[in-house]
C-alpha cells in the first residue's frame, strides 16, 4: 500500500443526524481531474417537470434533493455507466444540429446518478437509444427542458467529463447490520467517482478492504458494531486517495449520514 503524506487534520464534531469527522489527504502521484475532449452523443429525458421519477436509481443516492443532487441528473447509458464506477461523474452538454436545441446553444452540466438500461425490444435507432454500444444520456426533463425543447424528445448533443464542484467534504450513508456494513458513497468532488474504499474501526486498528457492491455502495463483511469508523477512499479516475478519520462515532447506525471534512481535489 502506498505511503500518504498527511497534510491536514481537523478534530472531530458531532451534529445531529450528521457527523463531520478528521480527515486526512493523499496527495502521491495523482493530478487533478481536467475536462476531457468532446465527444457525439444523444440525449432524451425522463419523469416530468417535478423530477419525481428520477429520485433514487441505480447509483443510490436516494433523495436527489436533500442529498445535494438536485434536477441536473442523468441516467447513462451501459456503456457510460461502466457497472457503477461512473456514478457521480459529471458531464457538460451542449445540444447541436437540431431543430429543437435552444437558441444560443446553451450548456448543461449534470450528475450521473442512474443507469439507463437496454430495452432490447427495440431498435437502437427507434426507441432502445440505451443499447450498447450508443453513448446516451436520458436526462430529467427540468435539466432537458435547459437546452432544448420538450418535442424534440432526442437531440444530438456534444459532450465531456468535467470535474465536480461540491461543497463540503464526502458523505457515507450507512445500511446493513452489525456483521455487514454497507456505505454509499456520495458529494464526491473531483471525478466525482469511487474506484476503491476500505474502511478501519478504531478497536480493530487495520483497514478492511471494502467490495464493490453497485452503483455507488461499497461493502465489508465484518463486526465493525460499537467502535467509530475511517474511510480511505480512491478516485476511480484520479487514482487520489483521501482519508477520513473517525467519520461515523461508535454510536453510528444505519440508516445515518455521516460527513467528512476531506474531498478529492478540483
Amino acid at each position: 500500500m502506498a505511503s500518504f503524506f498527511v497534510h491536514r487534520f481537523r478534530s472531530s464534531l458531532f451534529l445531529v443526524g450528521l457527523v463531520l469527522s478528521s480527515s486526512v489527504r493523499s496527495s502521491v502521484g495523482v493530478g487533478y481531474f481536467t475536462p476531457t475532449a468532446w465527444s457525439l452523443a444523444h440525449a432524451t429525458f425522463y419523469g416530468d417537470e417535478s423530477a419525481s421519477a428520477t429520485m433514487g436509481g441505480a447509483c443510490g443516492y436516494g433523495n436527489l434533493i436533500t442529498n445535494g443532487y438536485g434536477t441536473a441528473t442523468a441516467a447513462l447509458s451501459t456503456v457510460l455507466f461502466n457497472n457503477g464506477f461512473a456514478c457521480g461523474n459529471c458531464y457538460q452538454l451542449k445540444c447541436v444540429t437540431s431543430p429543437w436545441c435552444l437558441a444560443n446553444g446553451p450548456f448543461i452540466t449534470v450528475t450521473a446518478t442512474n443507469l439507463c438500461p437496454p430495452n432490447w425490444y427495440e431498435s437502437s435507432n427507434a426507441g432502445g437509444w440505451c443499447n450498447p454500444p450508443r453513448v446516451h444520456f436520458d436526462l430529467s426533463m427540468p435539466i432537458f427542458l435547459k437546452f432544448a425543447q420538450e418535442k424534440g424528445g432526442i437531440v444530438p448533443v456534444l459532450y465531456r467529463r468535467v470535474p465536480c464542484v461540491r461543497k463540503g467534504g464526502i458523505r457515507f450513508s450507512f445500511q446493513g447490520n452489525g456483521y455487514w456494513l454497507l456505505v454509499y458513497v456520495m458529494n464526491v468532488a473531483g471525478g466525482g467517482d469511487i474506484g476503491e474504499m476500505w474502511v478501519m474501526g478504531r478497536k480493530t486498528r487495520q483497514w478492511i478492504s471494502m467490495s464493490h457492491n453497485w452503483g455507488a455502495s461499497y461493502q465489508a463483511f465484518a463486526t465493525l458494531s460499537g467502535q467509530a469508523l475511517s474511510f480511505m477512499v480512491t478516485s476511480y479516475t484520479t487514482k487520489e486517495t483521501v482519508i477520513a478519520l473517525d467519520v461515523a462515532p461508535s454510536t453510528w447506525s444505519v440508516g445515518m449520514t455521516y460527513q467528512s471534512l476531506v474531498n478529492f481535489r478540483l
